[in-house]
Order: C-alpha cells, then sequence, then structure tokens
C-alpha cells in the first residue's frame, strides 16, 4: 500500500511538516526587546490581555536574529518567605534577616535528610521527599544538586540512579572514589560524583573529551535545547567522536557521554540556578523548622502554590504540634493570622476569605465592620451588619465561625431562615448609611435540633474550607476497611517487601514524560503520607479508579527501602467511596 497514490502524497506532505510550529501559545512571560519597533521586524498580533502583543516567531528564531529574549518568572514561594519574616516580627518581635541564619544547621539538615520537607521550597516533590533520605543533603553545595537532579534533563541522561548510588556508597565508606566516564573530565565532574547535572558541565565535557573550543561548545548546548535539532545533532556527533578519537577516548566510551549529554536537551539547571533554589530551599526549611506556625500561616494565605493542596498542609502542621483553628467571625481576620497556642509550638487561625462564597471580599467586609463597631452579638447583628448572602452565612455557620453563640450549627441555620429572607437586598456594595431594622424576638419560633454529627462536619470543611482543622476522612472510613488494612503509620515499622494493602484520599496523581507511563499516586490517611507506584498496565486496567477516584483502597508489595518514606508497588486497586458520596478538593493531578 506504501506504493499506492495516496499514500505517497500522505508520506510527501508528512515530510514537508516536519519541523513547522504545531501550535501557537503565549509565555507568560516572555519579553523580546529590538532596536527599533518590533512590527518592523516579526509578525505581531493582540494578544487577549490589553496592550500586550503575541510574536509569531519562537524563542530559537529570536535568538538567530539577535534580539533579546528575556523570560519574567515568578516564585510564590518567595511571598511566602516575605509574609513568615513580617509575621514573625510582628508576632514573636523577632527581626530575620535570612541572609546571617546558620546555613550548616545540624538540625535543619536531619529534618531534611528525614524527607520532612512538605511545604518547602522544591524539595517537598514526592520524588525529592523519596530521595532524600538516600543522598543526605549536608550541606548547601549538595541541595543545589539535590534541587538539580530531578529535571528531565539528568533524569534522560541517566544521571540520577547513579549519582544516588554513589551517594549511598560515599556515606558508607568516606574513602570511596567514584568512578568518572573518562580521567579527561574528573575535574568537571568530581563534585557531581562522575555525571552531568548541570548546563556548564555540557559544556567542560565537551571541550574535555572532544577538544571543542567554548565558541562550539556553547554552540552545542544551544543545538541541544532546541526541539529542531536531530539533523544539527548528527553533525555534532560526528564532530565529538571525532574529536573523542583524537584523544583516545575509547569509541563506547564517548557514545555513552554524548548521549547522556543529548538528554540535557529535555532542561537542566545552570549551577547558578541550582544554587540559587539551593538556597531558598534551606531558608525555607530552616523557617519551617524555627518558626513553623508563621510558615504554614504565609502558606495558607499565598495558596494556591506548591505540591500540596491546603488540607495535605494542615495536617502536615499538625503533625508539627501546630494548632490549626477554624474560622471565628469575632476572631478571625479576612487572611490566616498567627495566635499564641495554648499547647504545642504554635497556632493558625483560619482566614474568613477561605470559606466558600465569602472569599476576600466577604472577609474584609467582616473584618472593618467589627473594627468599626465591635464585636457581633448575635446572628441576626451579624447579618443586618455584614450584609453577606444568605448561602455565604449558611457556609460560615456550617464550618463552625458562630459556634460560640450558644447554639449548636443546626440551630443556627434555622434561626437563620427566620430572618434572613428579608435581608437578601443587603449586598456587598450597599451604602454603609442606612435604616437598620428591628431586633424582633425569634424566641417564639426557635426549635431545639440535633447537632451536625461528627461526619458530617467534617464533610462541611472539606467542602466549604478546603480543609478541616480537626478531622480526616479515613477517620470516619477506617472501621468500614475490615481488618489488614495498614496505616501510613504502619507502614513505617514494616519490613520491605511485604504484601500490603493500604487505603486513603488520593491528594497527587503524576505520570511524568519520563517515567515511560508509570503513575504515581500520593495517598493521604490520618496518620500522613504514603506513596503509590502504578505500572503502565495497572493504570490500563483501572483507568477510571486511578484517574478519577477520591478515595482508593491498593494492594501491593511494599519496598525493601528502610524509613519513613516508603512507596508501595501497587498490583490491585478499587475505589472505597463513590466521589460524589463526599466532596473533596482537587489535589495537584497531572502537574
Amino acid at each position: 500500500r506504501a506504493d499506492e497514490r495516496g499514500w505517497r502524497e500522505l508520506a510527501e506532505l508528512s515530510a514537508q511538516l516536519a519541523g513547522f510550529p504545531r501550535h501557537m501559545s503565549q509565555h507568560v512571560g516572555g519579553m523580546v526587546i529590538s532596536s527599533e519597533p518590533l512590527i518592523d521586524y516579526v509578525p505581531c498580533q493582540p494578544a487577549a490581555w490589553k496592550n500586550r502583543y503575541l510574536c509569531h516567531w519562537d524563542k530559537d528564531s529570536i535568538d538567530d536574529a539577535r534580539m533579546v529574549k528575556i523570560d519574567f518568572l515568578a516564585l510564590g514561594m518567595l511571598s511566602v518567605v516575605e509574609e513568615t519574616v513580617d509575621l514573625v516580627e510582628c508576632h514573636d518581635g523577632v527581626s530575620l534577616d535570612l541572609t546571617r541564619i546558620d546555613f550548616e544547621d545540624t538540625d535543619v539538615y536531619d529534618g531534611i535528610c528525614a524527607g520532612d520537607t512538605v511545604g518547602v521550597f522544591q524539595i517537598e516533590s514526592r520524588a525529592q521527599i523519596a530521595m532524600l533520605p538516600r543522598t543526605q543533603p549536608r550541606n548547601l553545595q549538595d541541595l543545589a544538586v539535590q534541587v538539580s537532579i530531578v529535571r528531565p534533563g539528568p533524569i534522560v541522561g541517566g544521571a540520577v540512579n547513579p549519582y544516588v548510588r554513589r551517594r549511598e556508597r560515599q556515606r558508607r565508606d568516606p574513602r570511596y572514589v567514584p568512578e568518572v566516564p573518562h580521567l579527561l573530565v574528573r575535574s568537571v565532574l568530581e563534585e557531581t560524583l562522575g555525571v552531568v547535572i548541570y548546563q556548564e558541565q555540557v559544556l567542560l565535557v565537551a571541550e574535555k573529551l572532544a577538544g571543542f573550543t567554548p565558541g562550539e561548545a556553547d554552540q552545542f548546548r544551544r543545538a541541544m535545547s532546541r526541539k529542531r535539532s536531530l539533523e544539527a545533532m548528527e553533525g555534532y556527533r560526528e564532530r565529538f567522536m571525532e574529536g573523542a578519537r583524537e584523544r583516545n577516548v575509547p569509541a563506547g566510551v564517548a557514545a555513552k557521554v554524548f548521549e547522556n549529554l543529548l538528554g540535557f536537551a529535555e532542561f537542566g539547571f545552570p549551577k547558578s540556578h541550582g544554587s540559587a533554589f539551593a538556597l531558598l530551599a534551606y531558608q525555607t526549611t530552616w523557617l519551617k523548622r524555627y518558626h513553623p506556625a508563621p510558615f504554614f500561616c504565609g502558606l495558607f494565605n499565598n495558596q494556591p502554590m506548591g505540591f500540596y493542596p491546603p488540607h495535605v498542609l494542615t495536617n502536615d502542621a499538625l503533625r508539627h504540634e501546630i494548632e490549626v483553628r477554624r474560622p471565628d467571625i469575632n476572631i478571625s481576620d479576612a487572611a490566616c493570622s498567627v495566635e499564641d497556642p495554648e499547647t504545642g509550638r504554635g497556632a493558625v487561625r483560619v482566614g474568613l476569605g477561605y470559606v466558600r462564597g465569602v472569599g476576600e471580599a466577604g472577609g474584609r467586609r467582616i473584618d472593618e465592620e467589627r473594627a468599626r463597631t465591635g464585636p457581633f452579638r448575635s446572628l441576626f447583628d451579624f447579618m443586618q451588619r455584614t450584609g453577606l448572602s444568605r448561602e455565604a452565612t449558611t457556609n460560615l455557620i456550617r464550618i463552625g465561625a458562630f459556634d460560640d453563640f450558644g447554639l449548636n450549627r443546626r440551630e443556627l441555620i434555622w434561626q437563620l431562615g427566620l430572618f434572613a429572607d428579608g435581608l437578601q437586598r443587603a449586598v456587598l456594595d450597599r451604602p454603609q448609611e442606612r435604616q437598620l431594622r428591628l431586633e424582633l424576638s425569634t424566641k417564639q419560633d426557635e426549635v431545639a435540633l440535633a447537632d451536625f454529627n461528627d461526619y458530617q462536619s467534617m464533610a462541611a470543611d472539606y467542602d466549604l474550607l478546603s480543609l478541616s482543622p480537626d478531622s480526616h476522612p479515613m477517620q470516619f472510613l477506617r472501621p468500614a476497611l475490615g481488618e489488614g488494612v495498614a496505616s501510613s503509620l504502619h507502614l513505617r515499622a514494616m519490613g520491605g517487601g511485604q504484601v500490603v494493602e493500604v487505603s486513603g484520599l488520593v491528594v497527587c496523581r503524576q505520570r511524568p514524560l519520563t517515567a515511560k507511563g508509570i503513575i504515581f499516586l500520593l495517598l493521604e490517611d490520618e496518620f500522613g503520607l504514603v506513596n503509590v507506584l502504578v505500572s503502565k498496565e495497572l493504570s490500563e486496567r483501572y483507568n477510571e479508579v486511578v484517574r478519577t477516584a477520591a478515595f482508593v483502597r491498593v494492594r501491593g508489595v511494599l519496598e525493601r527501602r528502610a524509613g519513613e518514606q516508603r512507596t508501595l508497588v501497587a498490583s490491585a486497586m478499587r475505589e472505597v467511596l463513590p466521589e460524589q458520596a463526599m466532596r473533596m478538593p482537587s489535589g495537584k493531578s497531572w502537574g
């Protein structure tokens, strides 16, 4: 059939399309600078954002034209750090200078090596947490390697497993000297235990092993970053192999090194980038250890960001003896705030803006009204002064923001129904001056109602707050699972190689492009987190469960590596509770 006219023409057209742009998309922080008006050089079109324009050339074409391309990127963690420092000064009276903290603090590194890094910059992902107990970083240089190695470049380049194995061996035997591909590159790869992790190493390896000039090496690096560089790569391969041959490097060694370098076409860090990220990773770990309440408060106030949703951060805070308090209409600010603890190491009050239907504007309205005329004395007083909608007020009742008013939550909702309809004309943007309604007694209409049970209160927390300050769904589901279902707490003491069953709330689903179809699930129960590895075949068999189920039960083999950060290799799985039975906040899936 390949000789038939239709198929032959299709093959010819496909060859002509090779290398053409697949689609047009916008870089959110990209800027192009030219010496003359850009429209005189490049086709441009208006973007959806007013006064912004799309350039029709890609980054490689811009680079070829010798124009300046700059990427302006933002790190949400910088906002967290800034807010944490302000909270520490405001609440504790301590002025922090994070450039002068002890960067060799053993306790901080102990926490990093144990994988206690939920919420910490860059080293909080499950891949990092699983690797940290094995690599045991003990200084900023180690951390720079750590944040740089879990990247597509080093992964595709085959650097990860050799580095981890050599790092473990180096810890067991301080006299161990890691092997390198060839003596010519020992000085280049010594700090990264014989593997290529940084962009600069690509340049230096090409220079040392194959005799590239600095200019040739930089062009080689640039060519690798281009998606349409297969033909160019073949030319560089011949040049690399020829140069290596002139330096008496065995062909097999040269070929393997070249393939490893090609992995950086998938993206790797320069060392300066890795070092800057390592510094911020250490500073956030230091803040979490020594100022946990302000740090968690900063994390809550800057959501969405990072790897974990608020309910995971809440449970991690509780495990670190930080009390998380529910919103209160006479105490809470619009945003989360730090409070003095009754017990433990600190307390965070969840902000009113976290409540669904209230939001930042509603939270500010409550805050301002309370500051203007004092605490709210009753539900009627609250409704009349704030003008919040009936739905928003009901949500506040459901999550316990009125618990100090003497009635249970069902009774408060009943009471709200007695007068709320007459106040619906009041909205957030209504005039400040108005005639207030007469606060007539509704006592004759009140009835005694049973309060919501613990399960219903927890479900309302997750539905309306996206977190629960004092409960976890697995507390209520576990009795129905029967004997033999292990918790994350049990897994820490179990031996590797055992067949186990676990169950939990799915908080993260990941399918890295470098993982060959493997899907990683992160389950949370009332005691902690469990990593689950789902093979490509198993994910196809249980496709709907893997992709949509909120609560799953997984059977599998526990990996043999010891420590708290264990992975379960799944062999079977099923849904525990239908999604419609309990509304759960969505986690970070496929990110």
